[in-house]
C-alpha cells in the first residue's frame, strides 16, 4: 500500500511538472504559428479524441439524461471558459504570472464552496482567503509594468482558475455518481461543442494553415495535447483513487516554482523565449503571499478531514 501511496503522490507531482512546462511551451507557439482559439481548439478535440478511444474500450461512456445540464456546465466552466480565458491570458501576459495565479485555484474553491455548497469557512480558512486574494491583486495590478506582461492578461488568467474552480465544484456529484473517465470524456465532448460556438474558432480555422510549421512547433502542440491534456488528466485520476482530493490539491504549490524552474532550463537550452526577466523579487514576495493564503486555506480542510 505505501508503494501504492507512493506512486499516486509521483503522479500528482509529475502532473504538475508537465503543467509547469506546458506554461512555457505553448506560450512559445502564440500568437505566431496559432491563434487562442485555433490552439484551444487543437488541444481539446485531441484530447477528446484519445479519451473516447479509451472510454470505449473499457465501456465507461453511459450516462443519465437528468445529468446531462450539468454535464454542458461542467463543459463550459471546465473545458470552453476555462481554456480560453487561459489561453488568451497566457498570450497576453508571461508564463511565470500564469503560473502564480493558478496556485490561487484552492482558494476559489474555498469561496465558491461556501456560496454554492453552504461550507462555512473557519477563520483561519478565512484570514488565509484574505491573504491570497491580496498577493492575486498586488500580482493583477502589477502587470503591464515589465515586458511581455498585461494587466488584463493577469485578468483572464485569474478568470481562467475561477472558472475551473467553478468547475471542481460543480462536477464534485458527478465523481461520485460515474467513473472518473466517463465524466471527463462527456465533460469534454460538451467543452468541444461550445467552443465550436464561439464564433472566432471558426473563422480562425479557415484562416490558418497549420503546414510548414517548424518541427519543433508541432511537437510543442503534441505536448500540449498529449501531455498537458490528456495525461495529465488520467494521472490524476490516478492519485485521486488512492488519496484525497485535498493532498491531491496541494500538489499546485509546484506549479509556480517549476515554472520559473523551467523557465531558466528552456532559456538555457534555447527552447523557449527567455522569459526570466519577467520574474523579480516583488513578484516573489506576491508568489509567497499567495503560497501563505493557499496553505491557510487547505490546512484547515486537512484537520477537518
Amino acid at each position: 500500500m505505501k508503494q501504492t501511496n507512493f506512486k499516486a503522490h509521483f503522479a500528482l507531482f509529475f502532473v504538475n511538472v508537465l503543467y509547469g512546462a506546458g506554461h512555457l511551451l505553448a506560450k512559445g507557439v502564440m500568437p505566431q504559428f496559432l491563434s487562442p482559439p485555433v490552439f484551444i481548439f487543437l488541444r481539446v478535440s485531441g484530447a477528446v479524441l484519445f479519451f473516447w478511444i479509451l472510454a470505449l474500450f473499457l465501456r465507461k461512456i453511459k450516462i443519465s439524461r437528468e445529468d446531462i445540464p450539468r454535464f454542458i456546465l461542467c463543459g463550459l466552466f471546465g473545458v470552453a471558459l476555462n481554456q480560453m480565458f487561459f489561453f488568451h491570458g497566457l498570450n497576453l501576459s508571461s508564463s511565470i504570472n500564469s503560473g502564480i495565479i493558478m496556485s490561487m485555484n484552492p482558494i476559489m474553491v474555498a469561496i465558491l464552496s461556501f456560496f454554492i455548497l453552504k461550507e462555512q469557512p473557519s477563520f483561519i480558512r478565512t484570514i488565509g482567503i484574505l491573504i491570497g486574494a491580496v498577493g492575486a491583486i498586488l500580482l493583477t495590478l502589477k502587470g503591464s509594468v515589465q515586458a511581455g506582461e498585461s494587466m488584463l492578461g493577469d485578468l483572464f488568467l485569474f478568470i481562467n482558475a475561477m472558472s475551473y474552480a467553478f468547475y471542481l465544484v460543480l462536477v464534485k456529484p458527478l465523481m461520485t455518481k460515474y467513473a472518473p473517465l466517463t465524466v471527463i470524456t462527456w465533460v469534454f465532448t460538451f467543452g468541444l461543442f461550445l467552443i465550436c460556438l464561439y464564433p472566432p474558432t471558426l473563422i480562425d480555422l479557415n484562416q490558418i494553415s497549420l503546414y510548414g510549421f517548424p518541427s519543433e512547433i508541432y511537437l510543442k502542440i503534441a505536448y500540449i495535447i498529449i501531455g498537458v491534456t490528456f495525461m495529465t488528466y488520467l494521472l490524476t485520476i490516478y492519485g485521486l483513487k488512492y488519496l484525497s482530493a485535498t493532498v491531491s490539491s496541494s500538489y499546485i504549490y509546484f506549479q509556480p516554482v517549476l515554472v520559473i524552474l523551467f523557465a531558466f532550463l528552456f532559456t538555457y537550452l534555447n527552447w523557449s523565449e527567455d522569459y526570466t526577466n519577467t520574474i523579480t523579487i516583488q513578484k516573489l514576495s506576491y508568489m509567497l503571499l499567495i503560497f501563505t493564503g493557499v496553505y491557510l486555506t487547505t490546512r484547515t480542510t486537512k484537520q477537518s478531514s
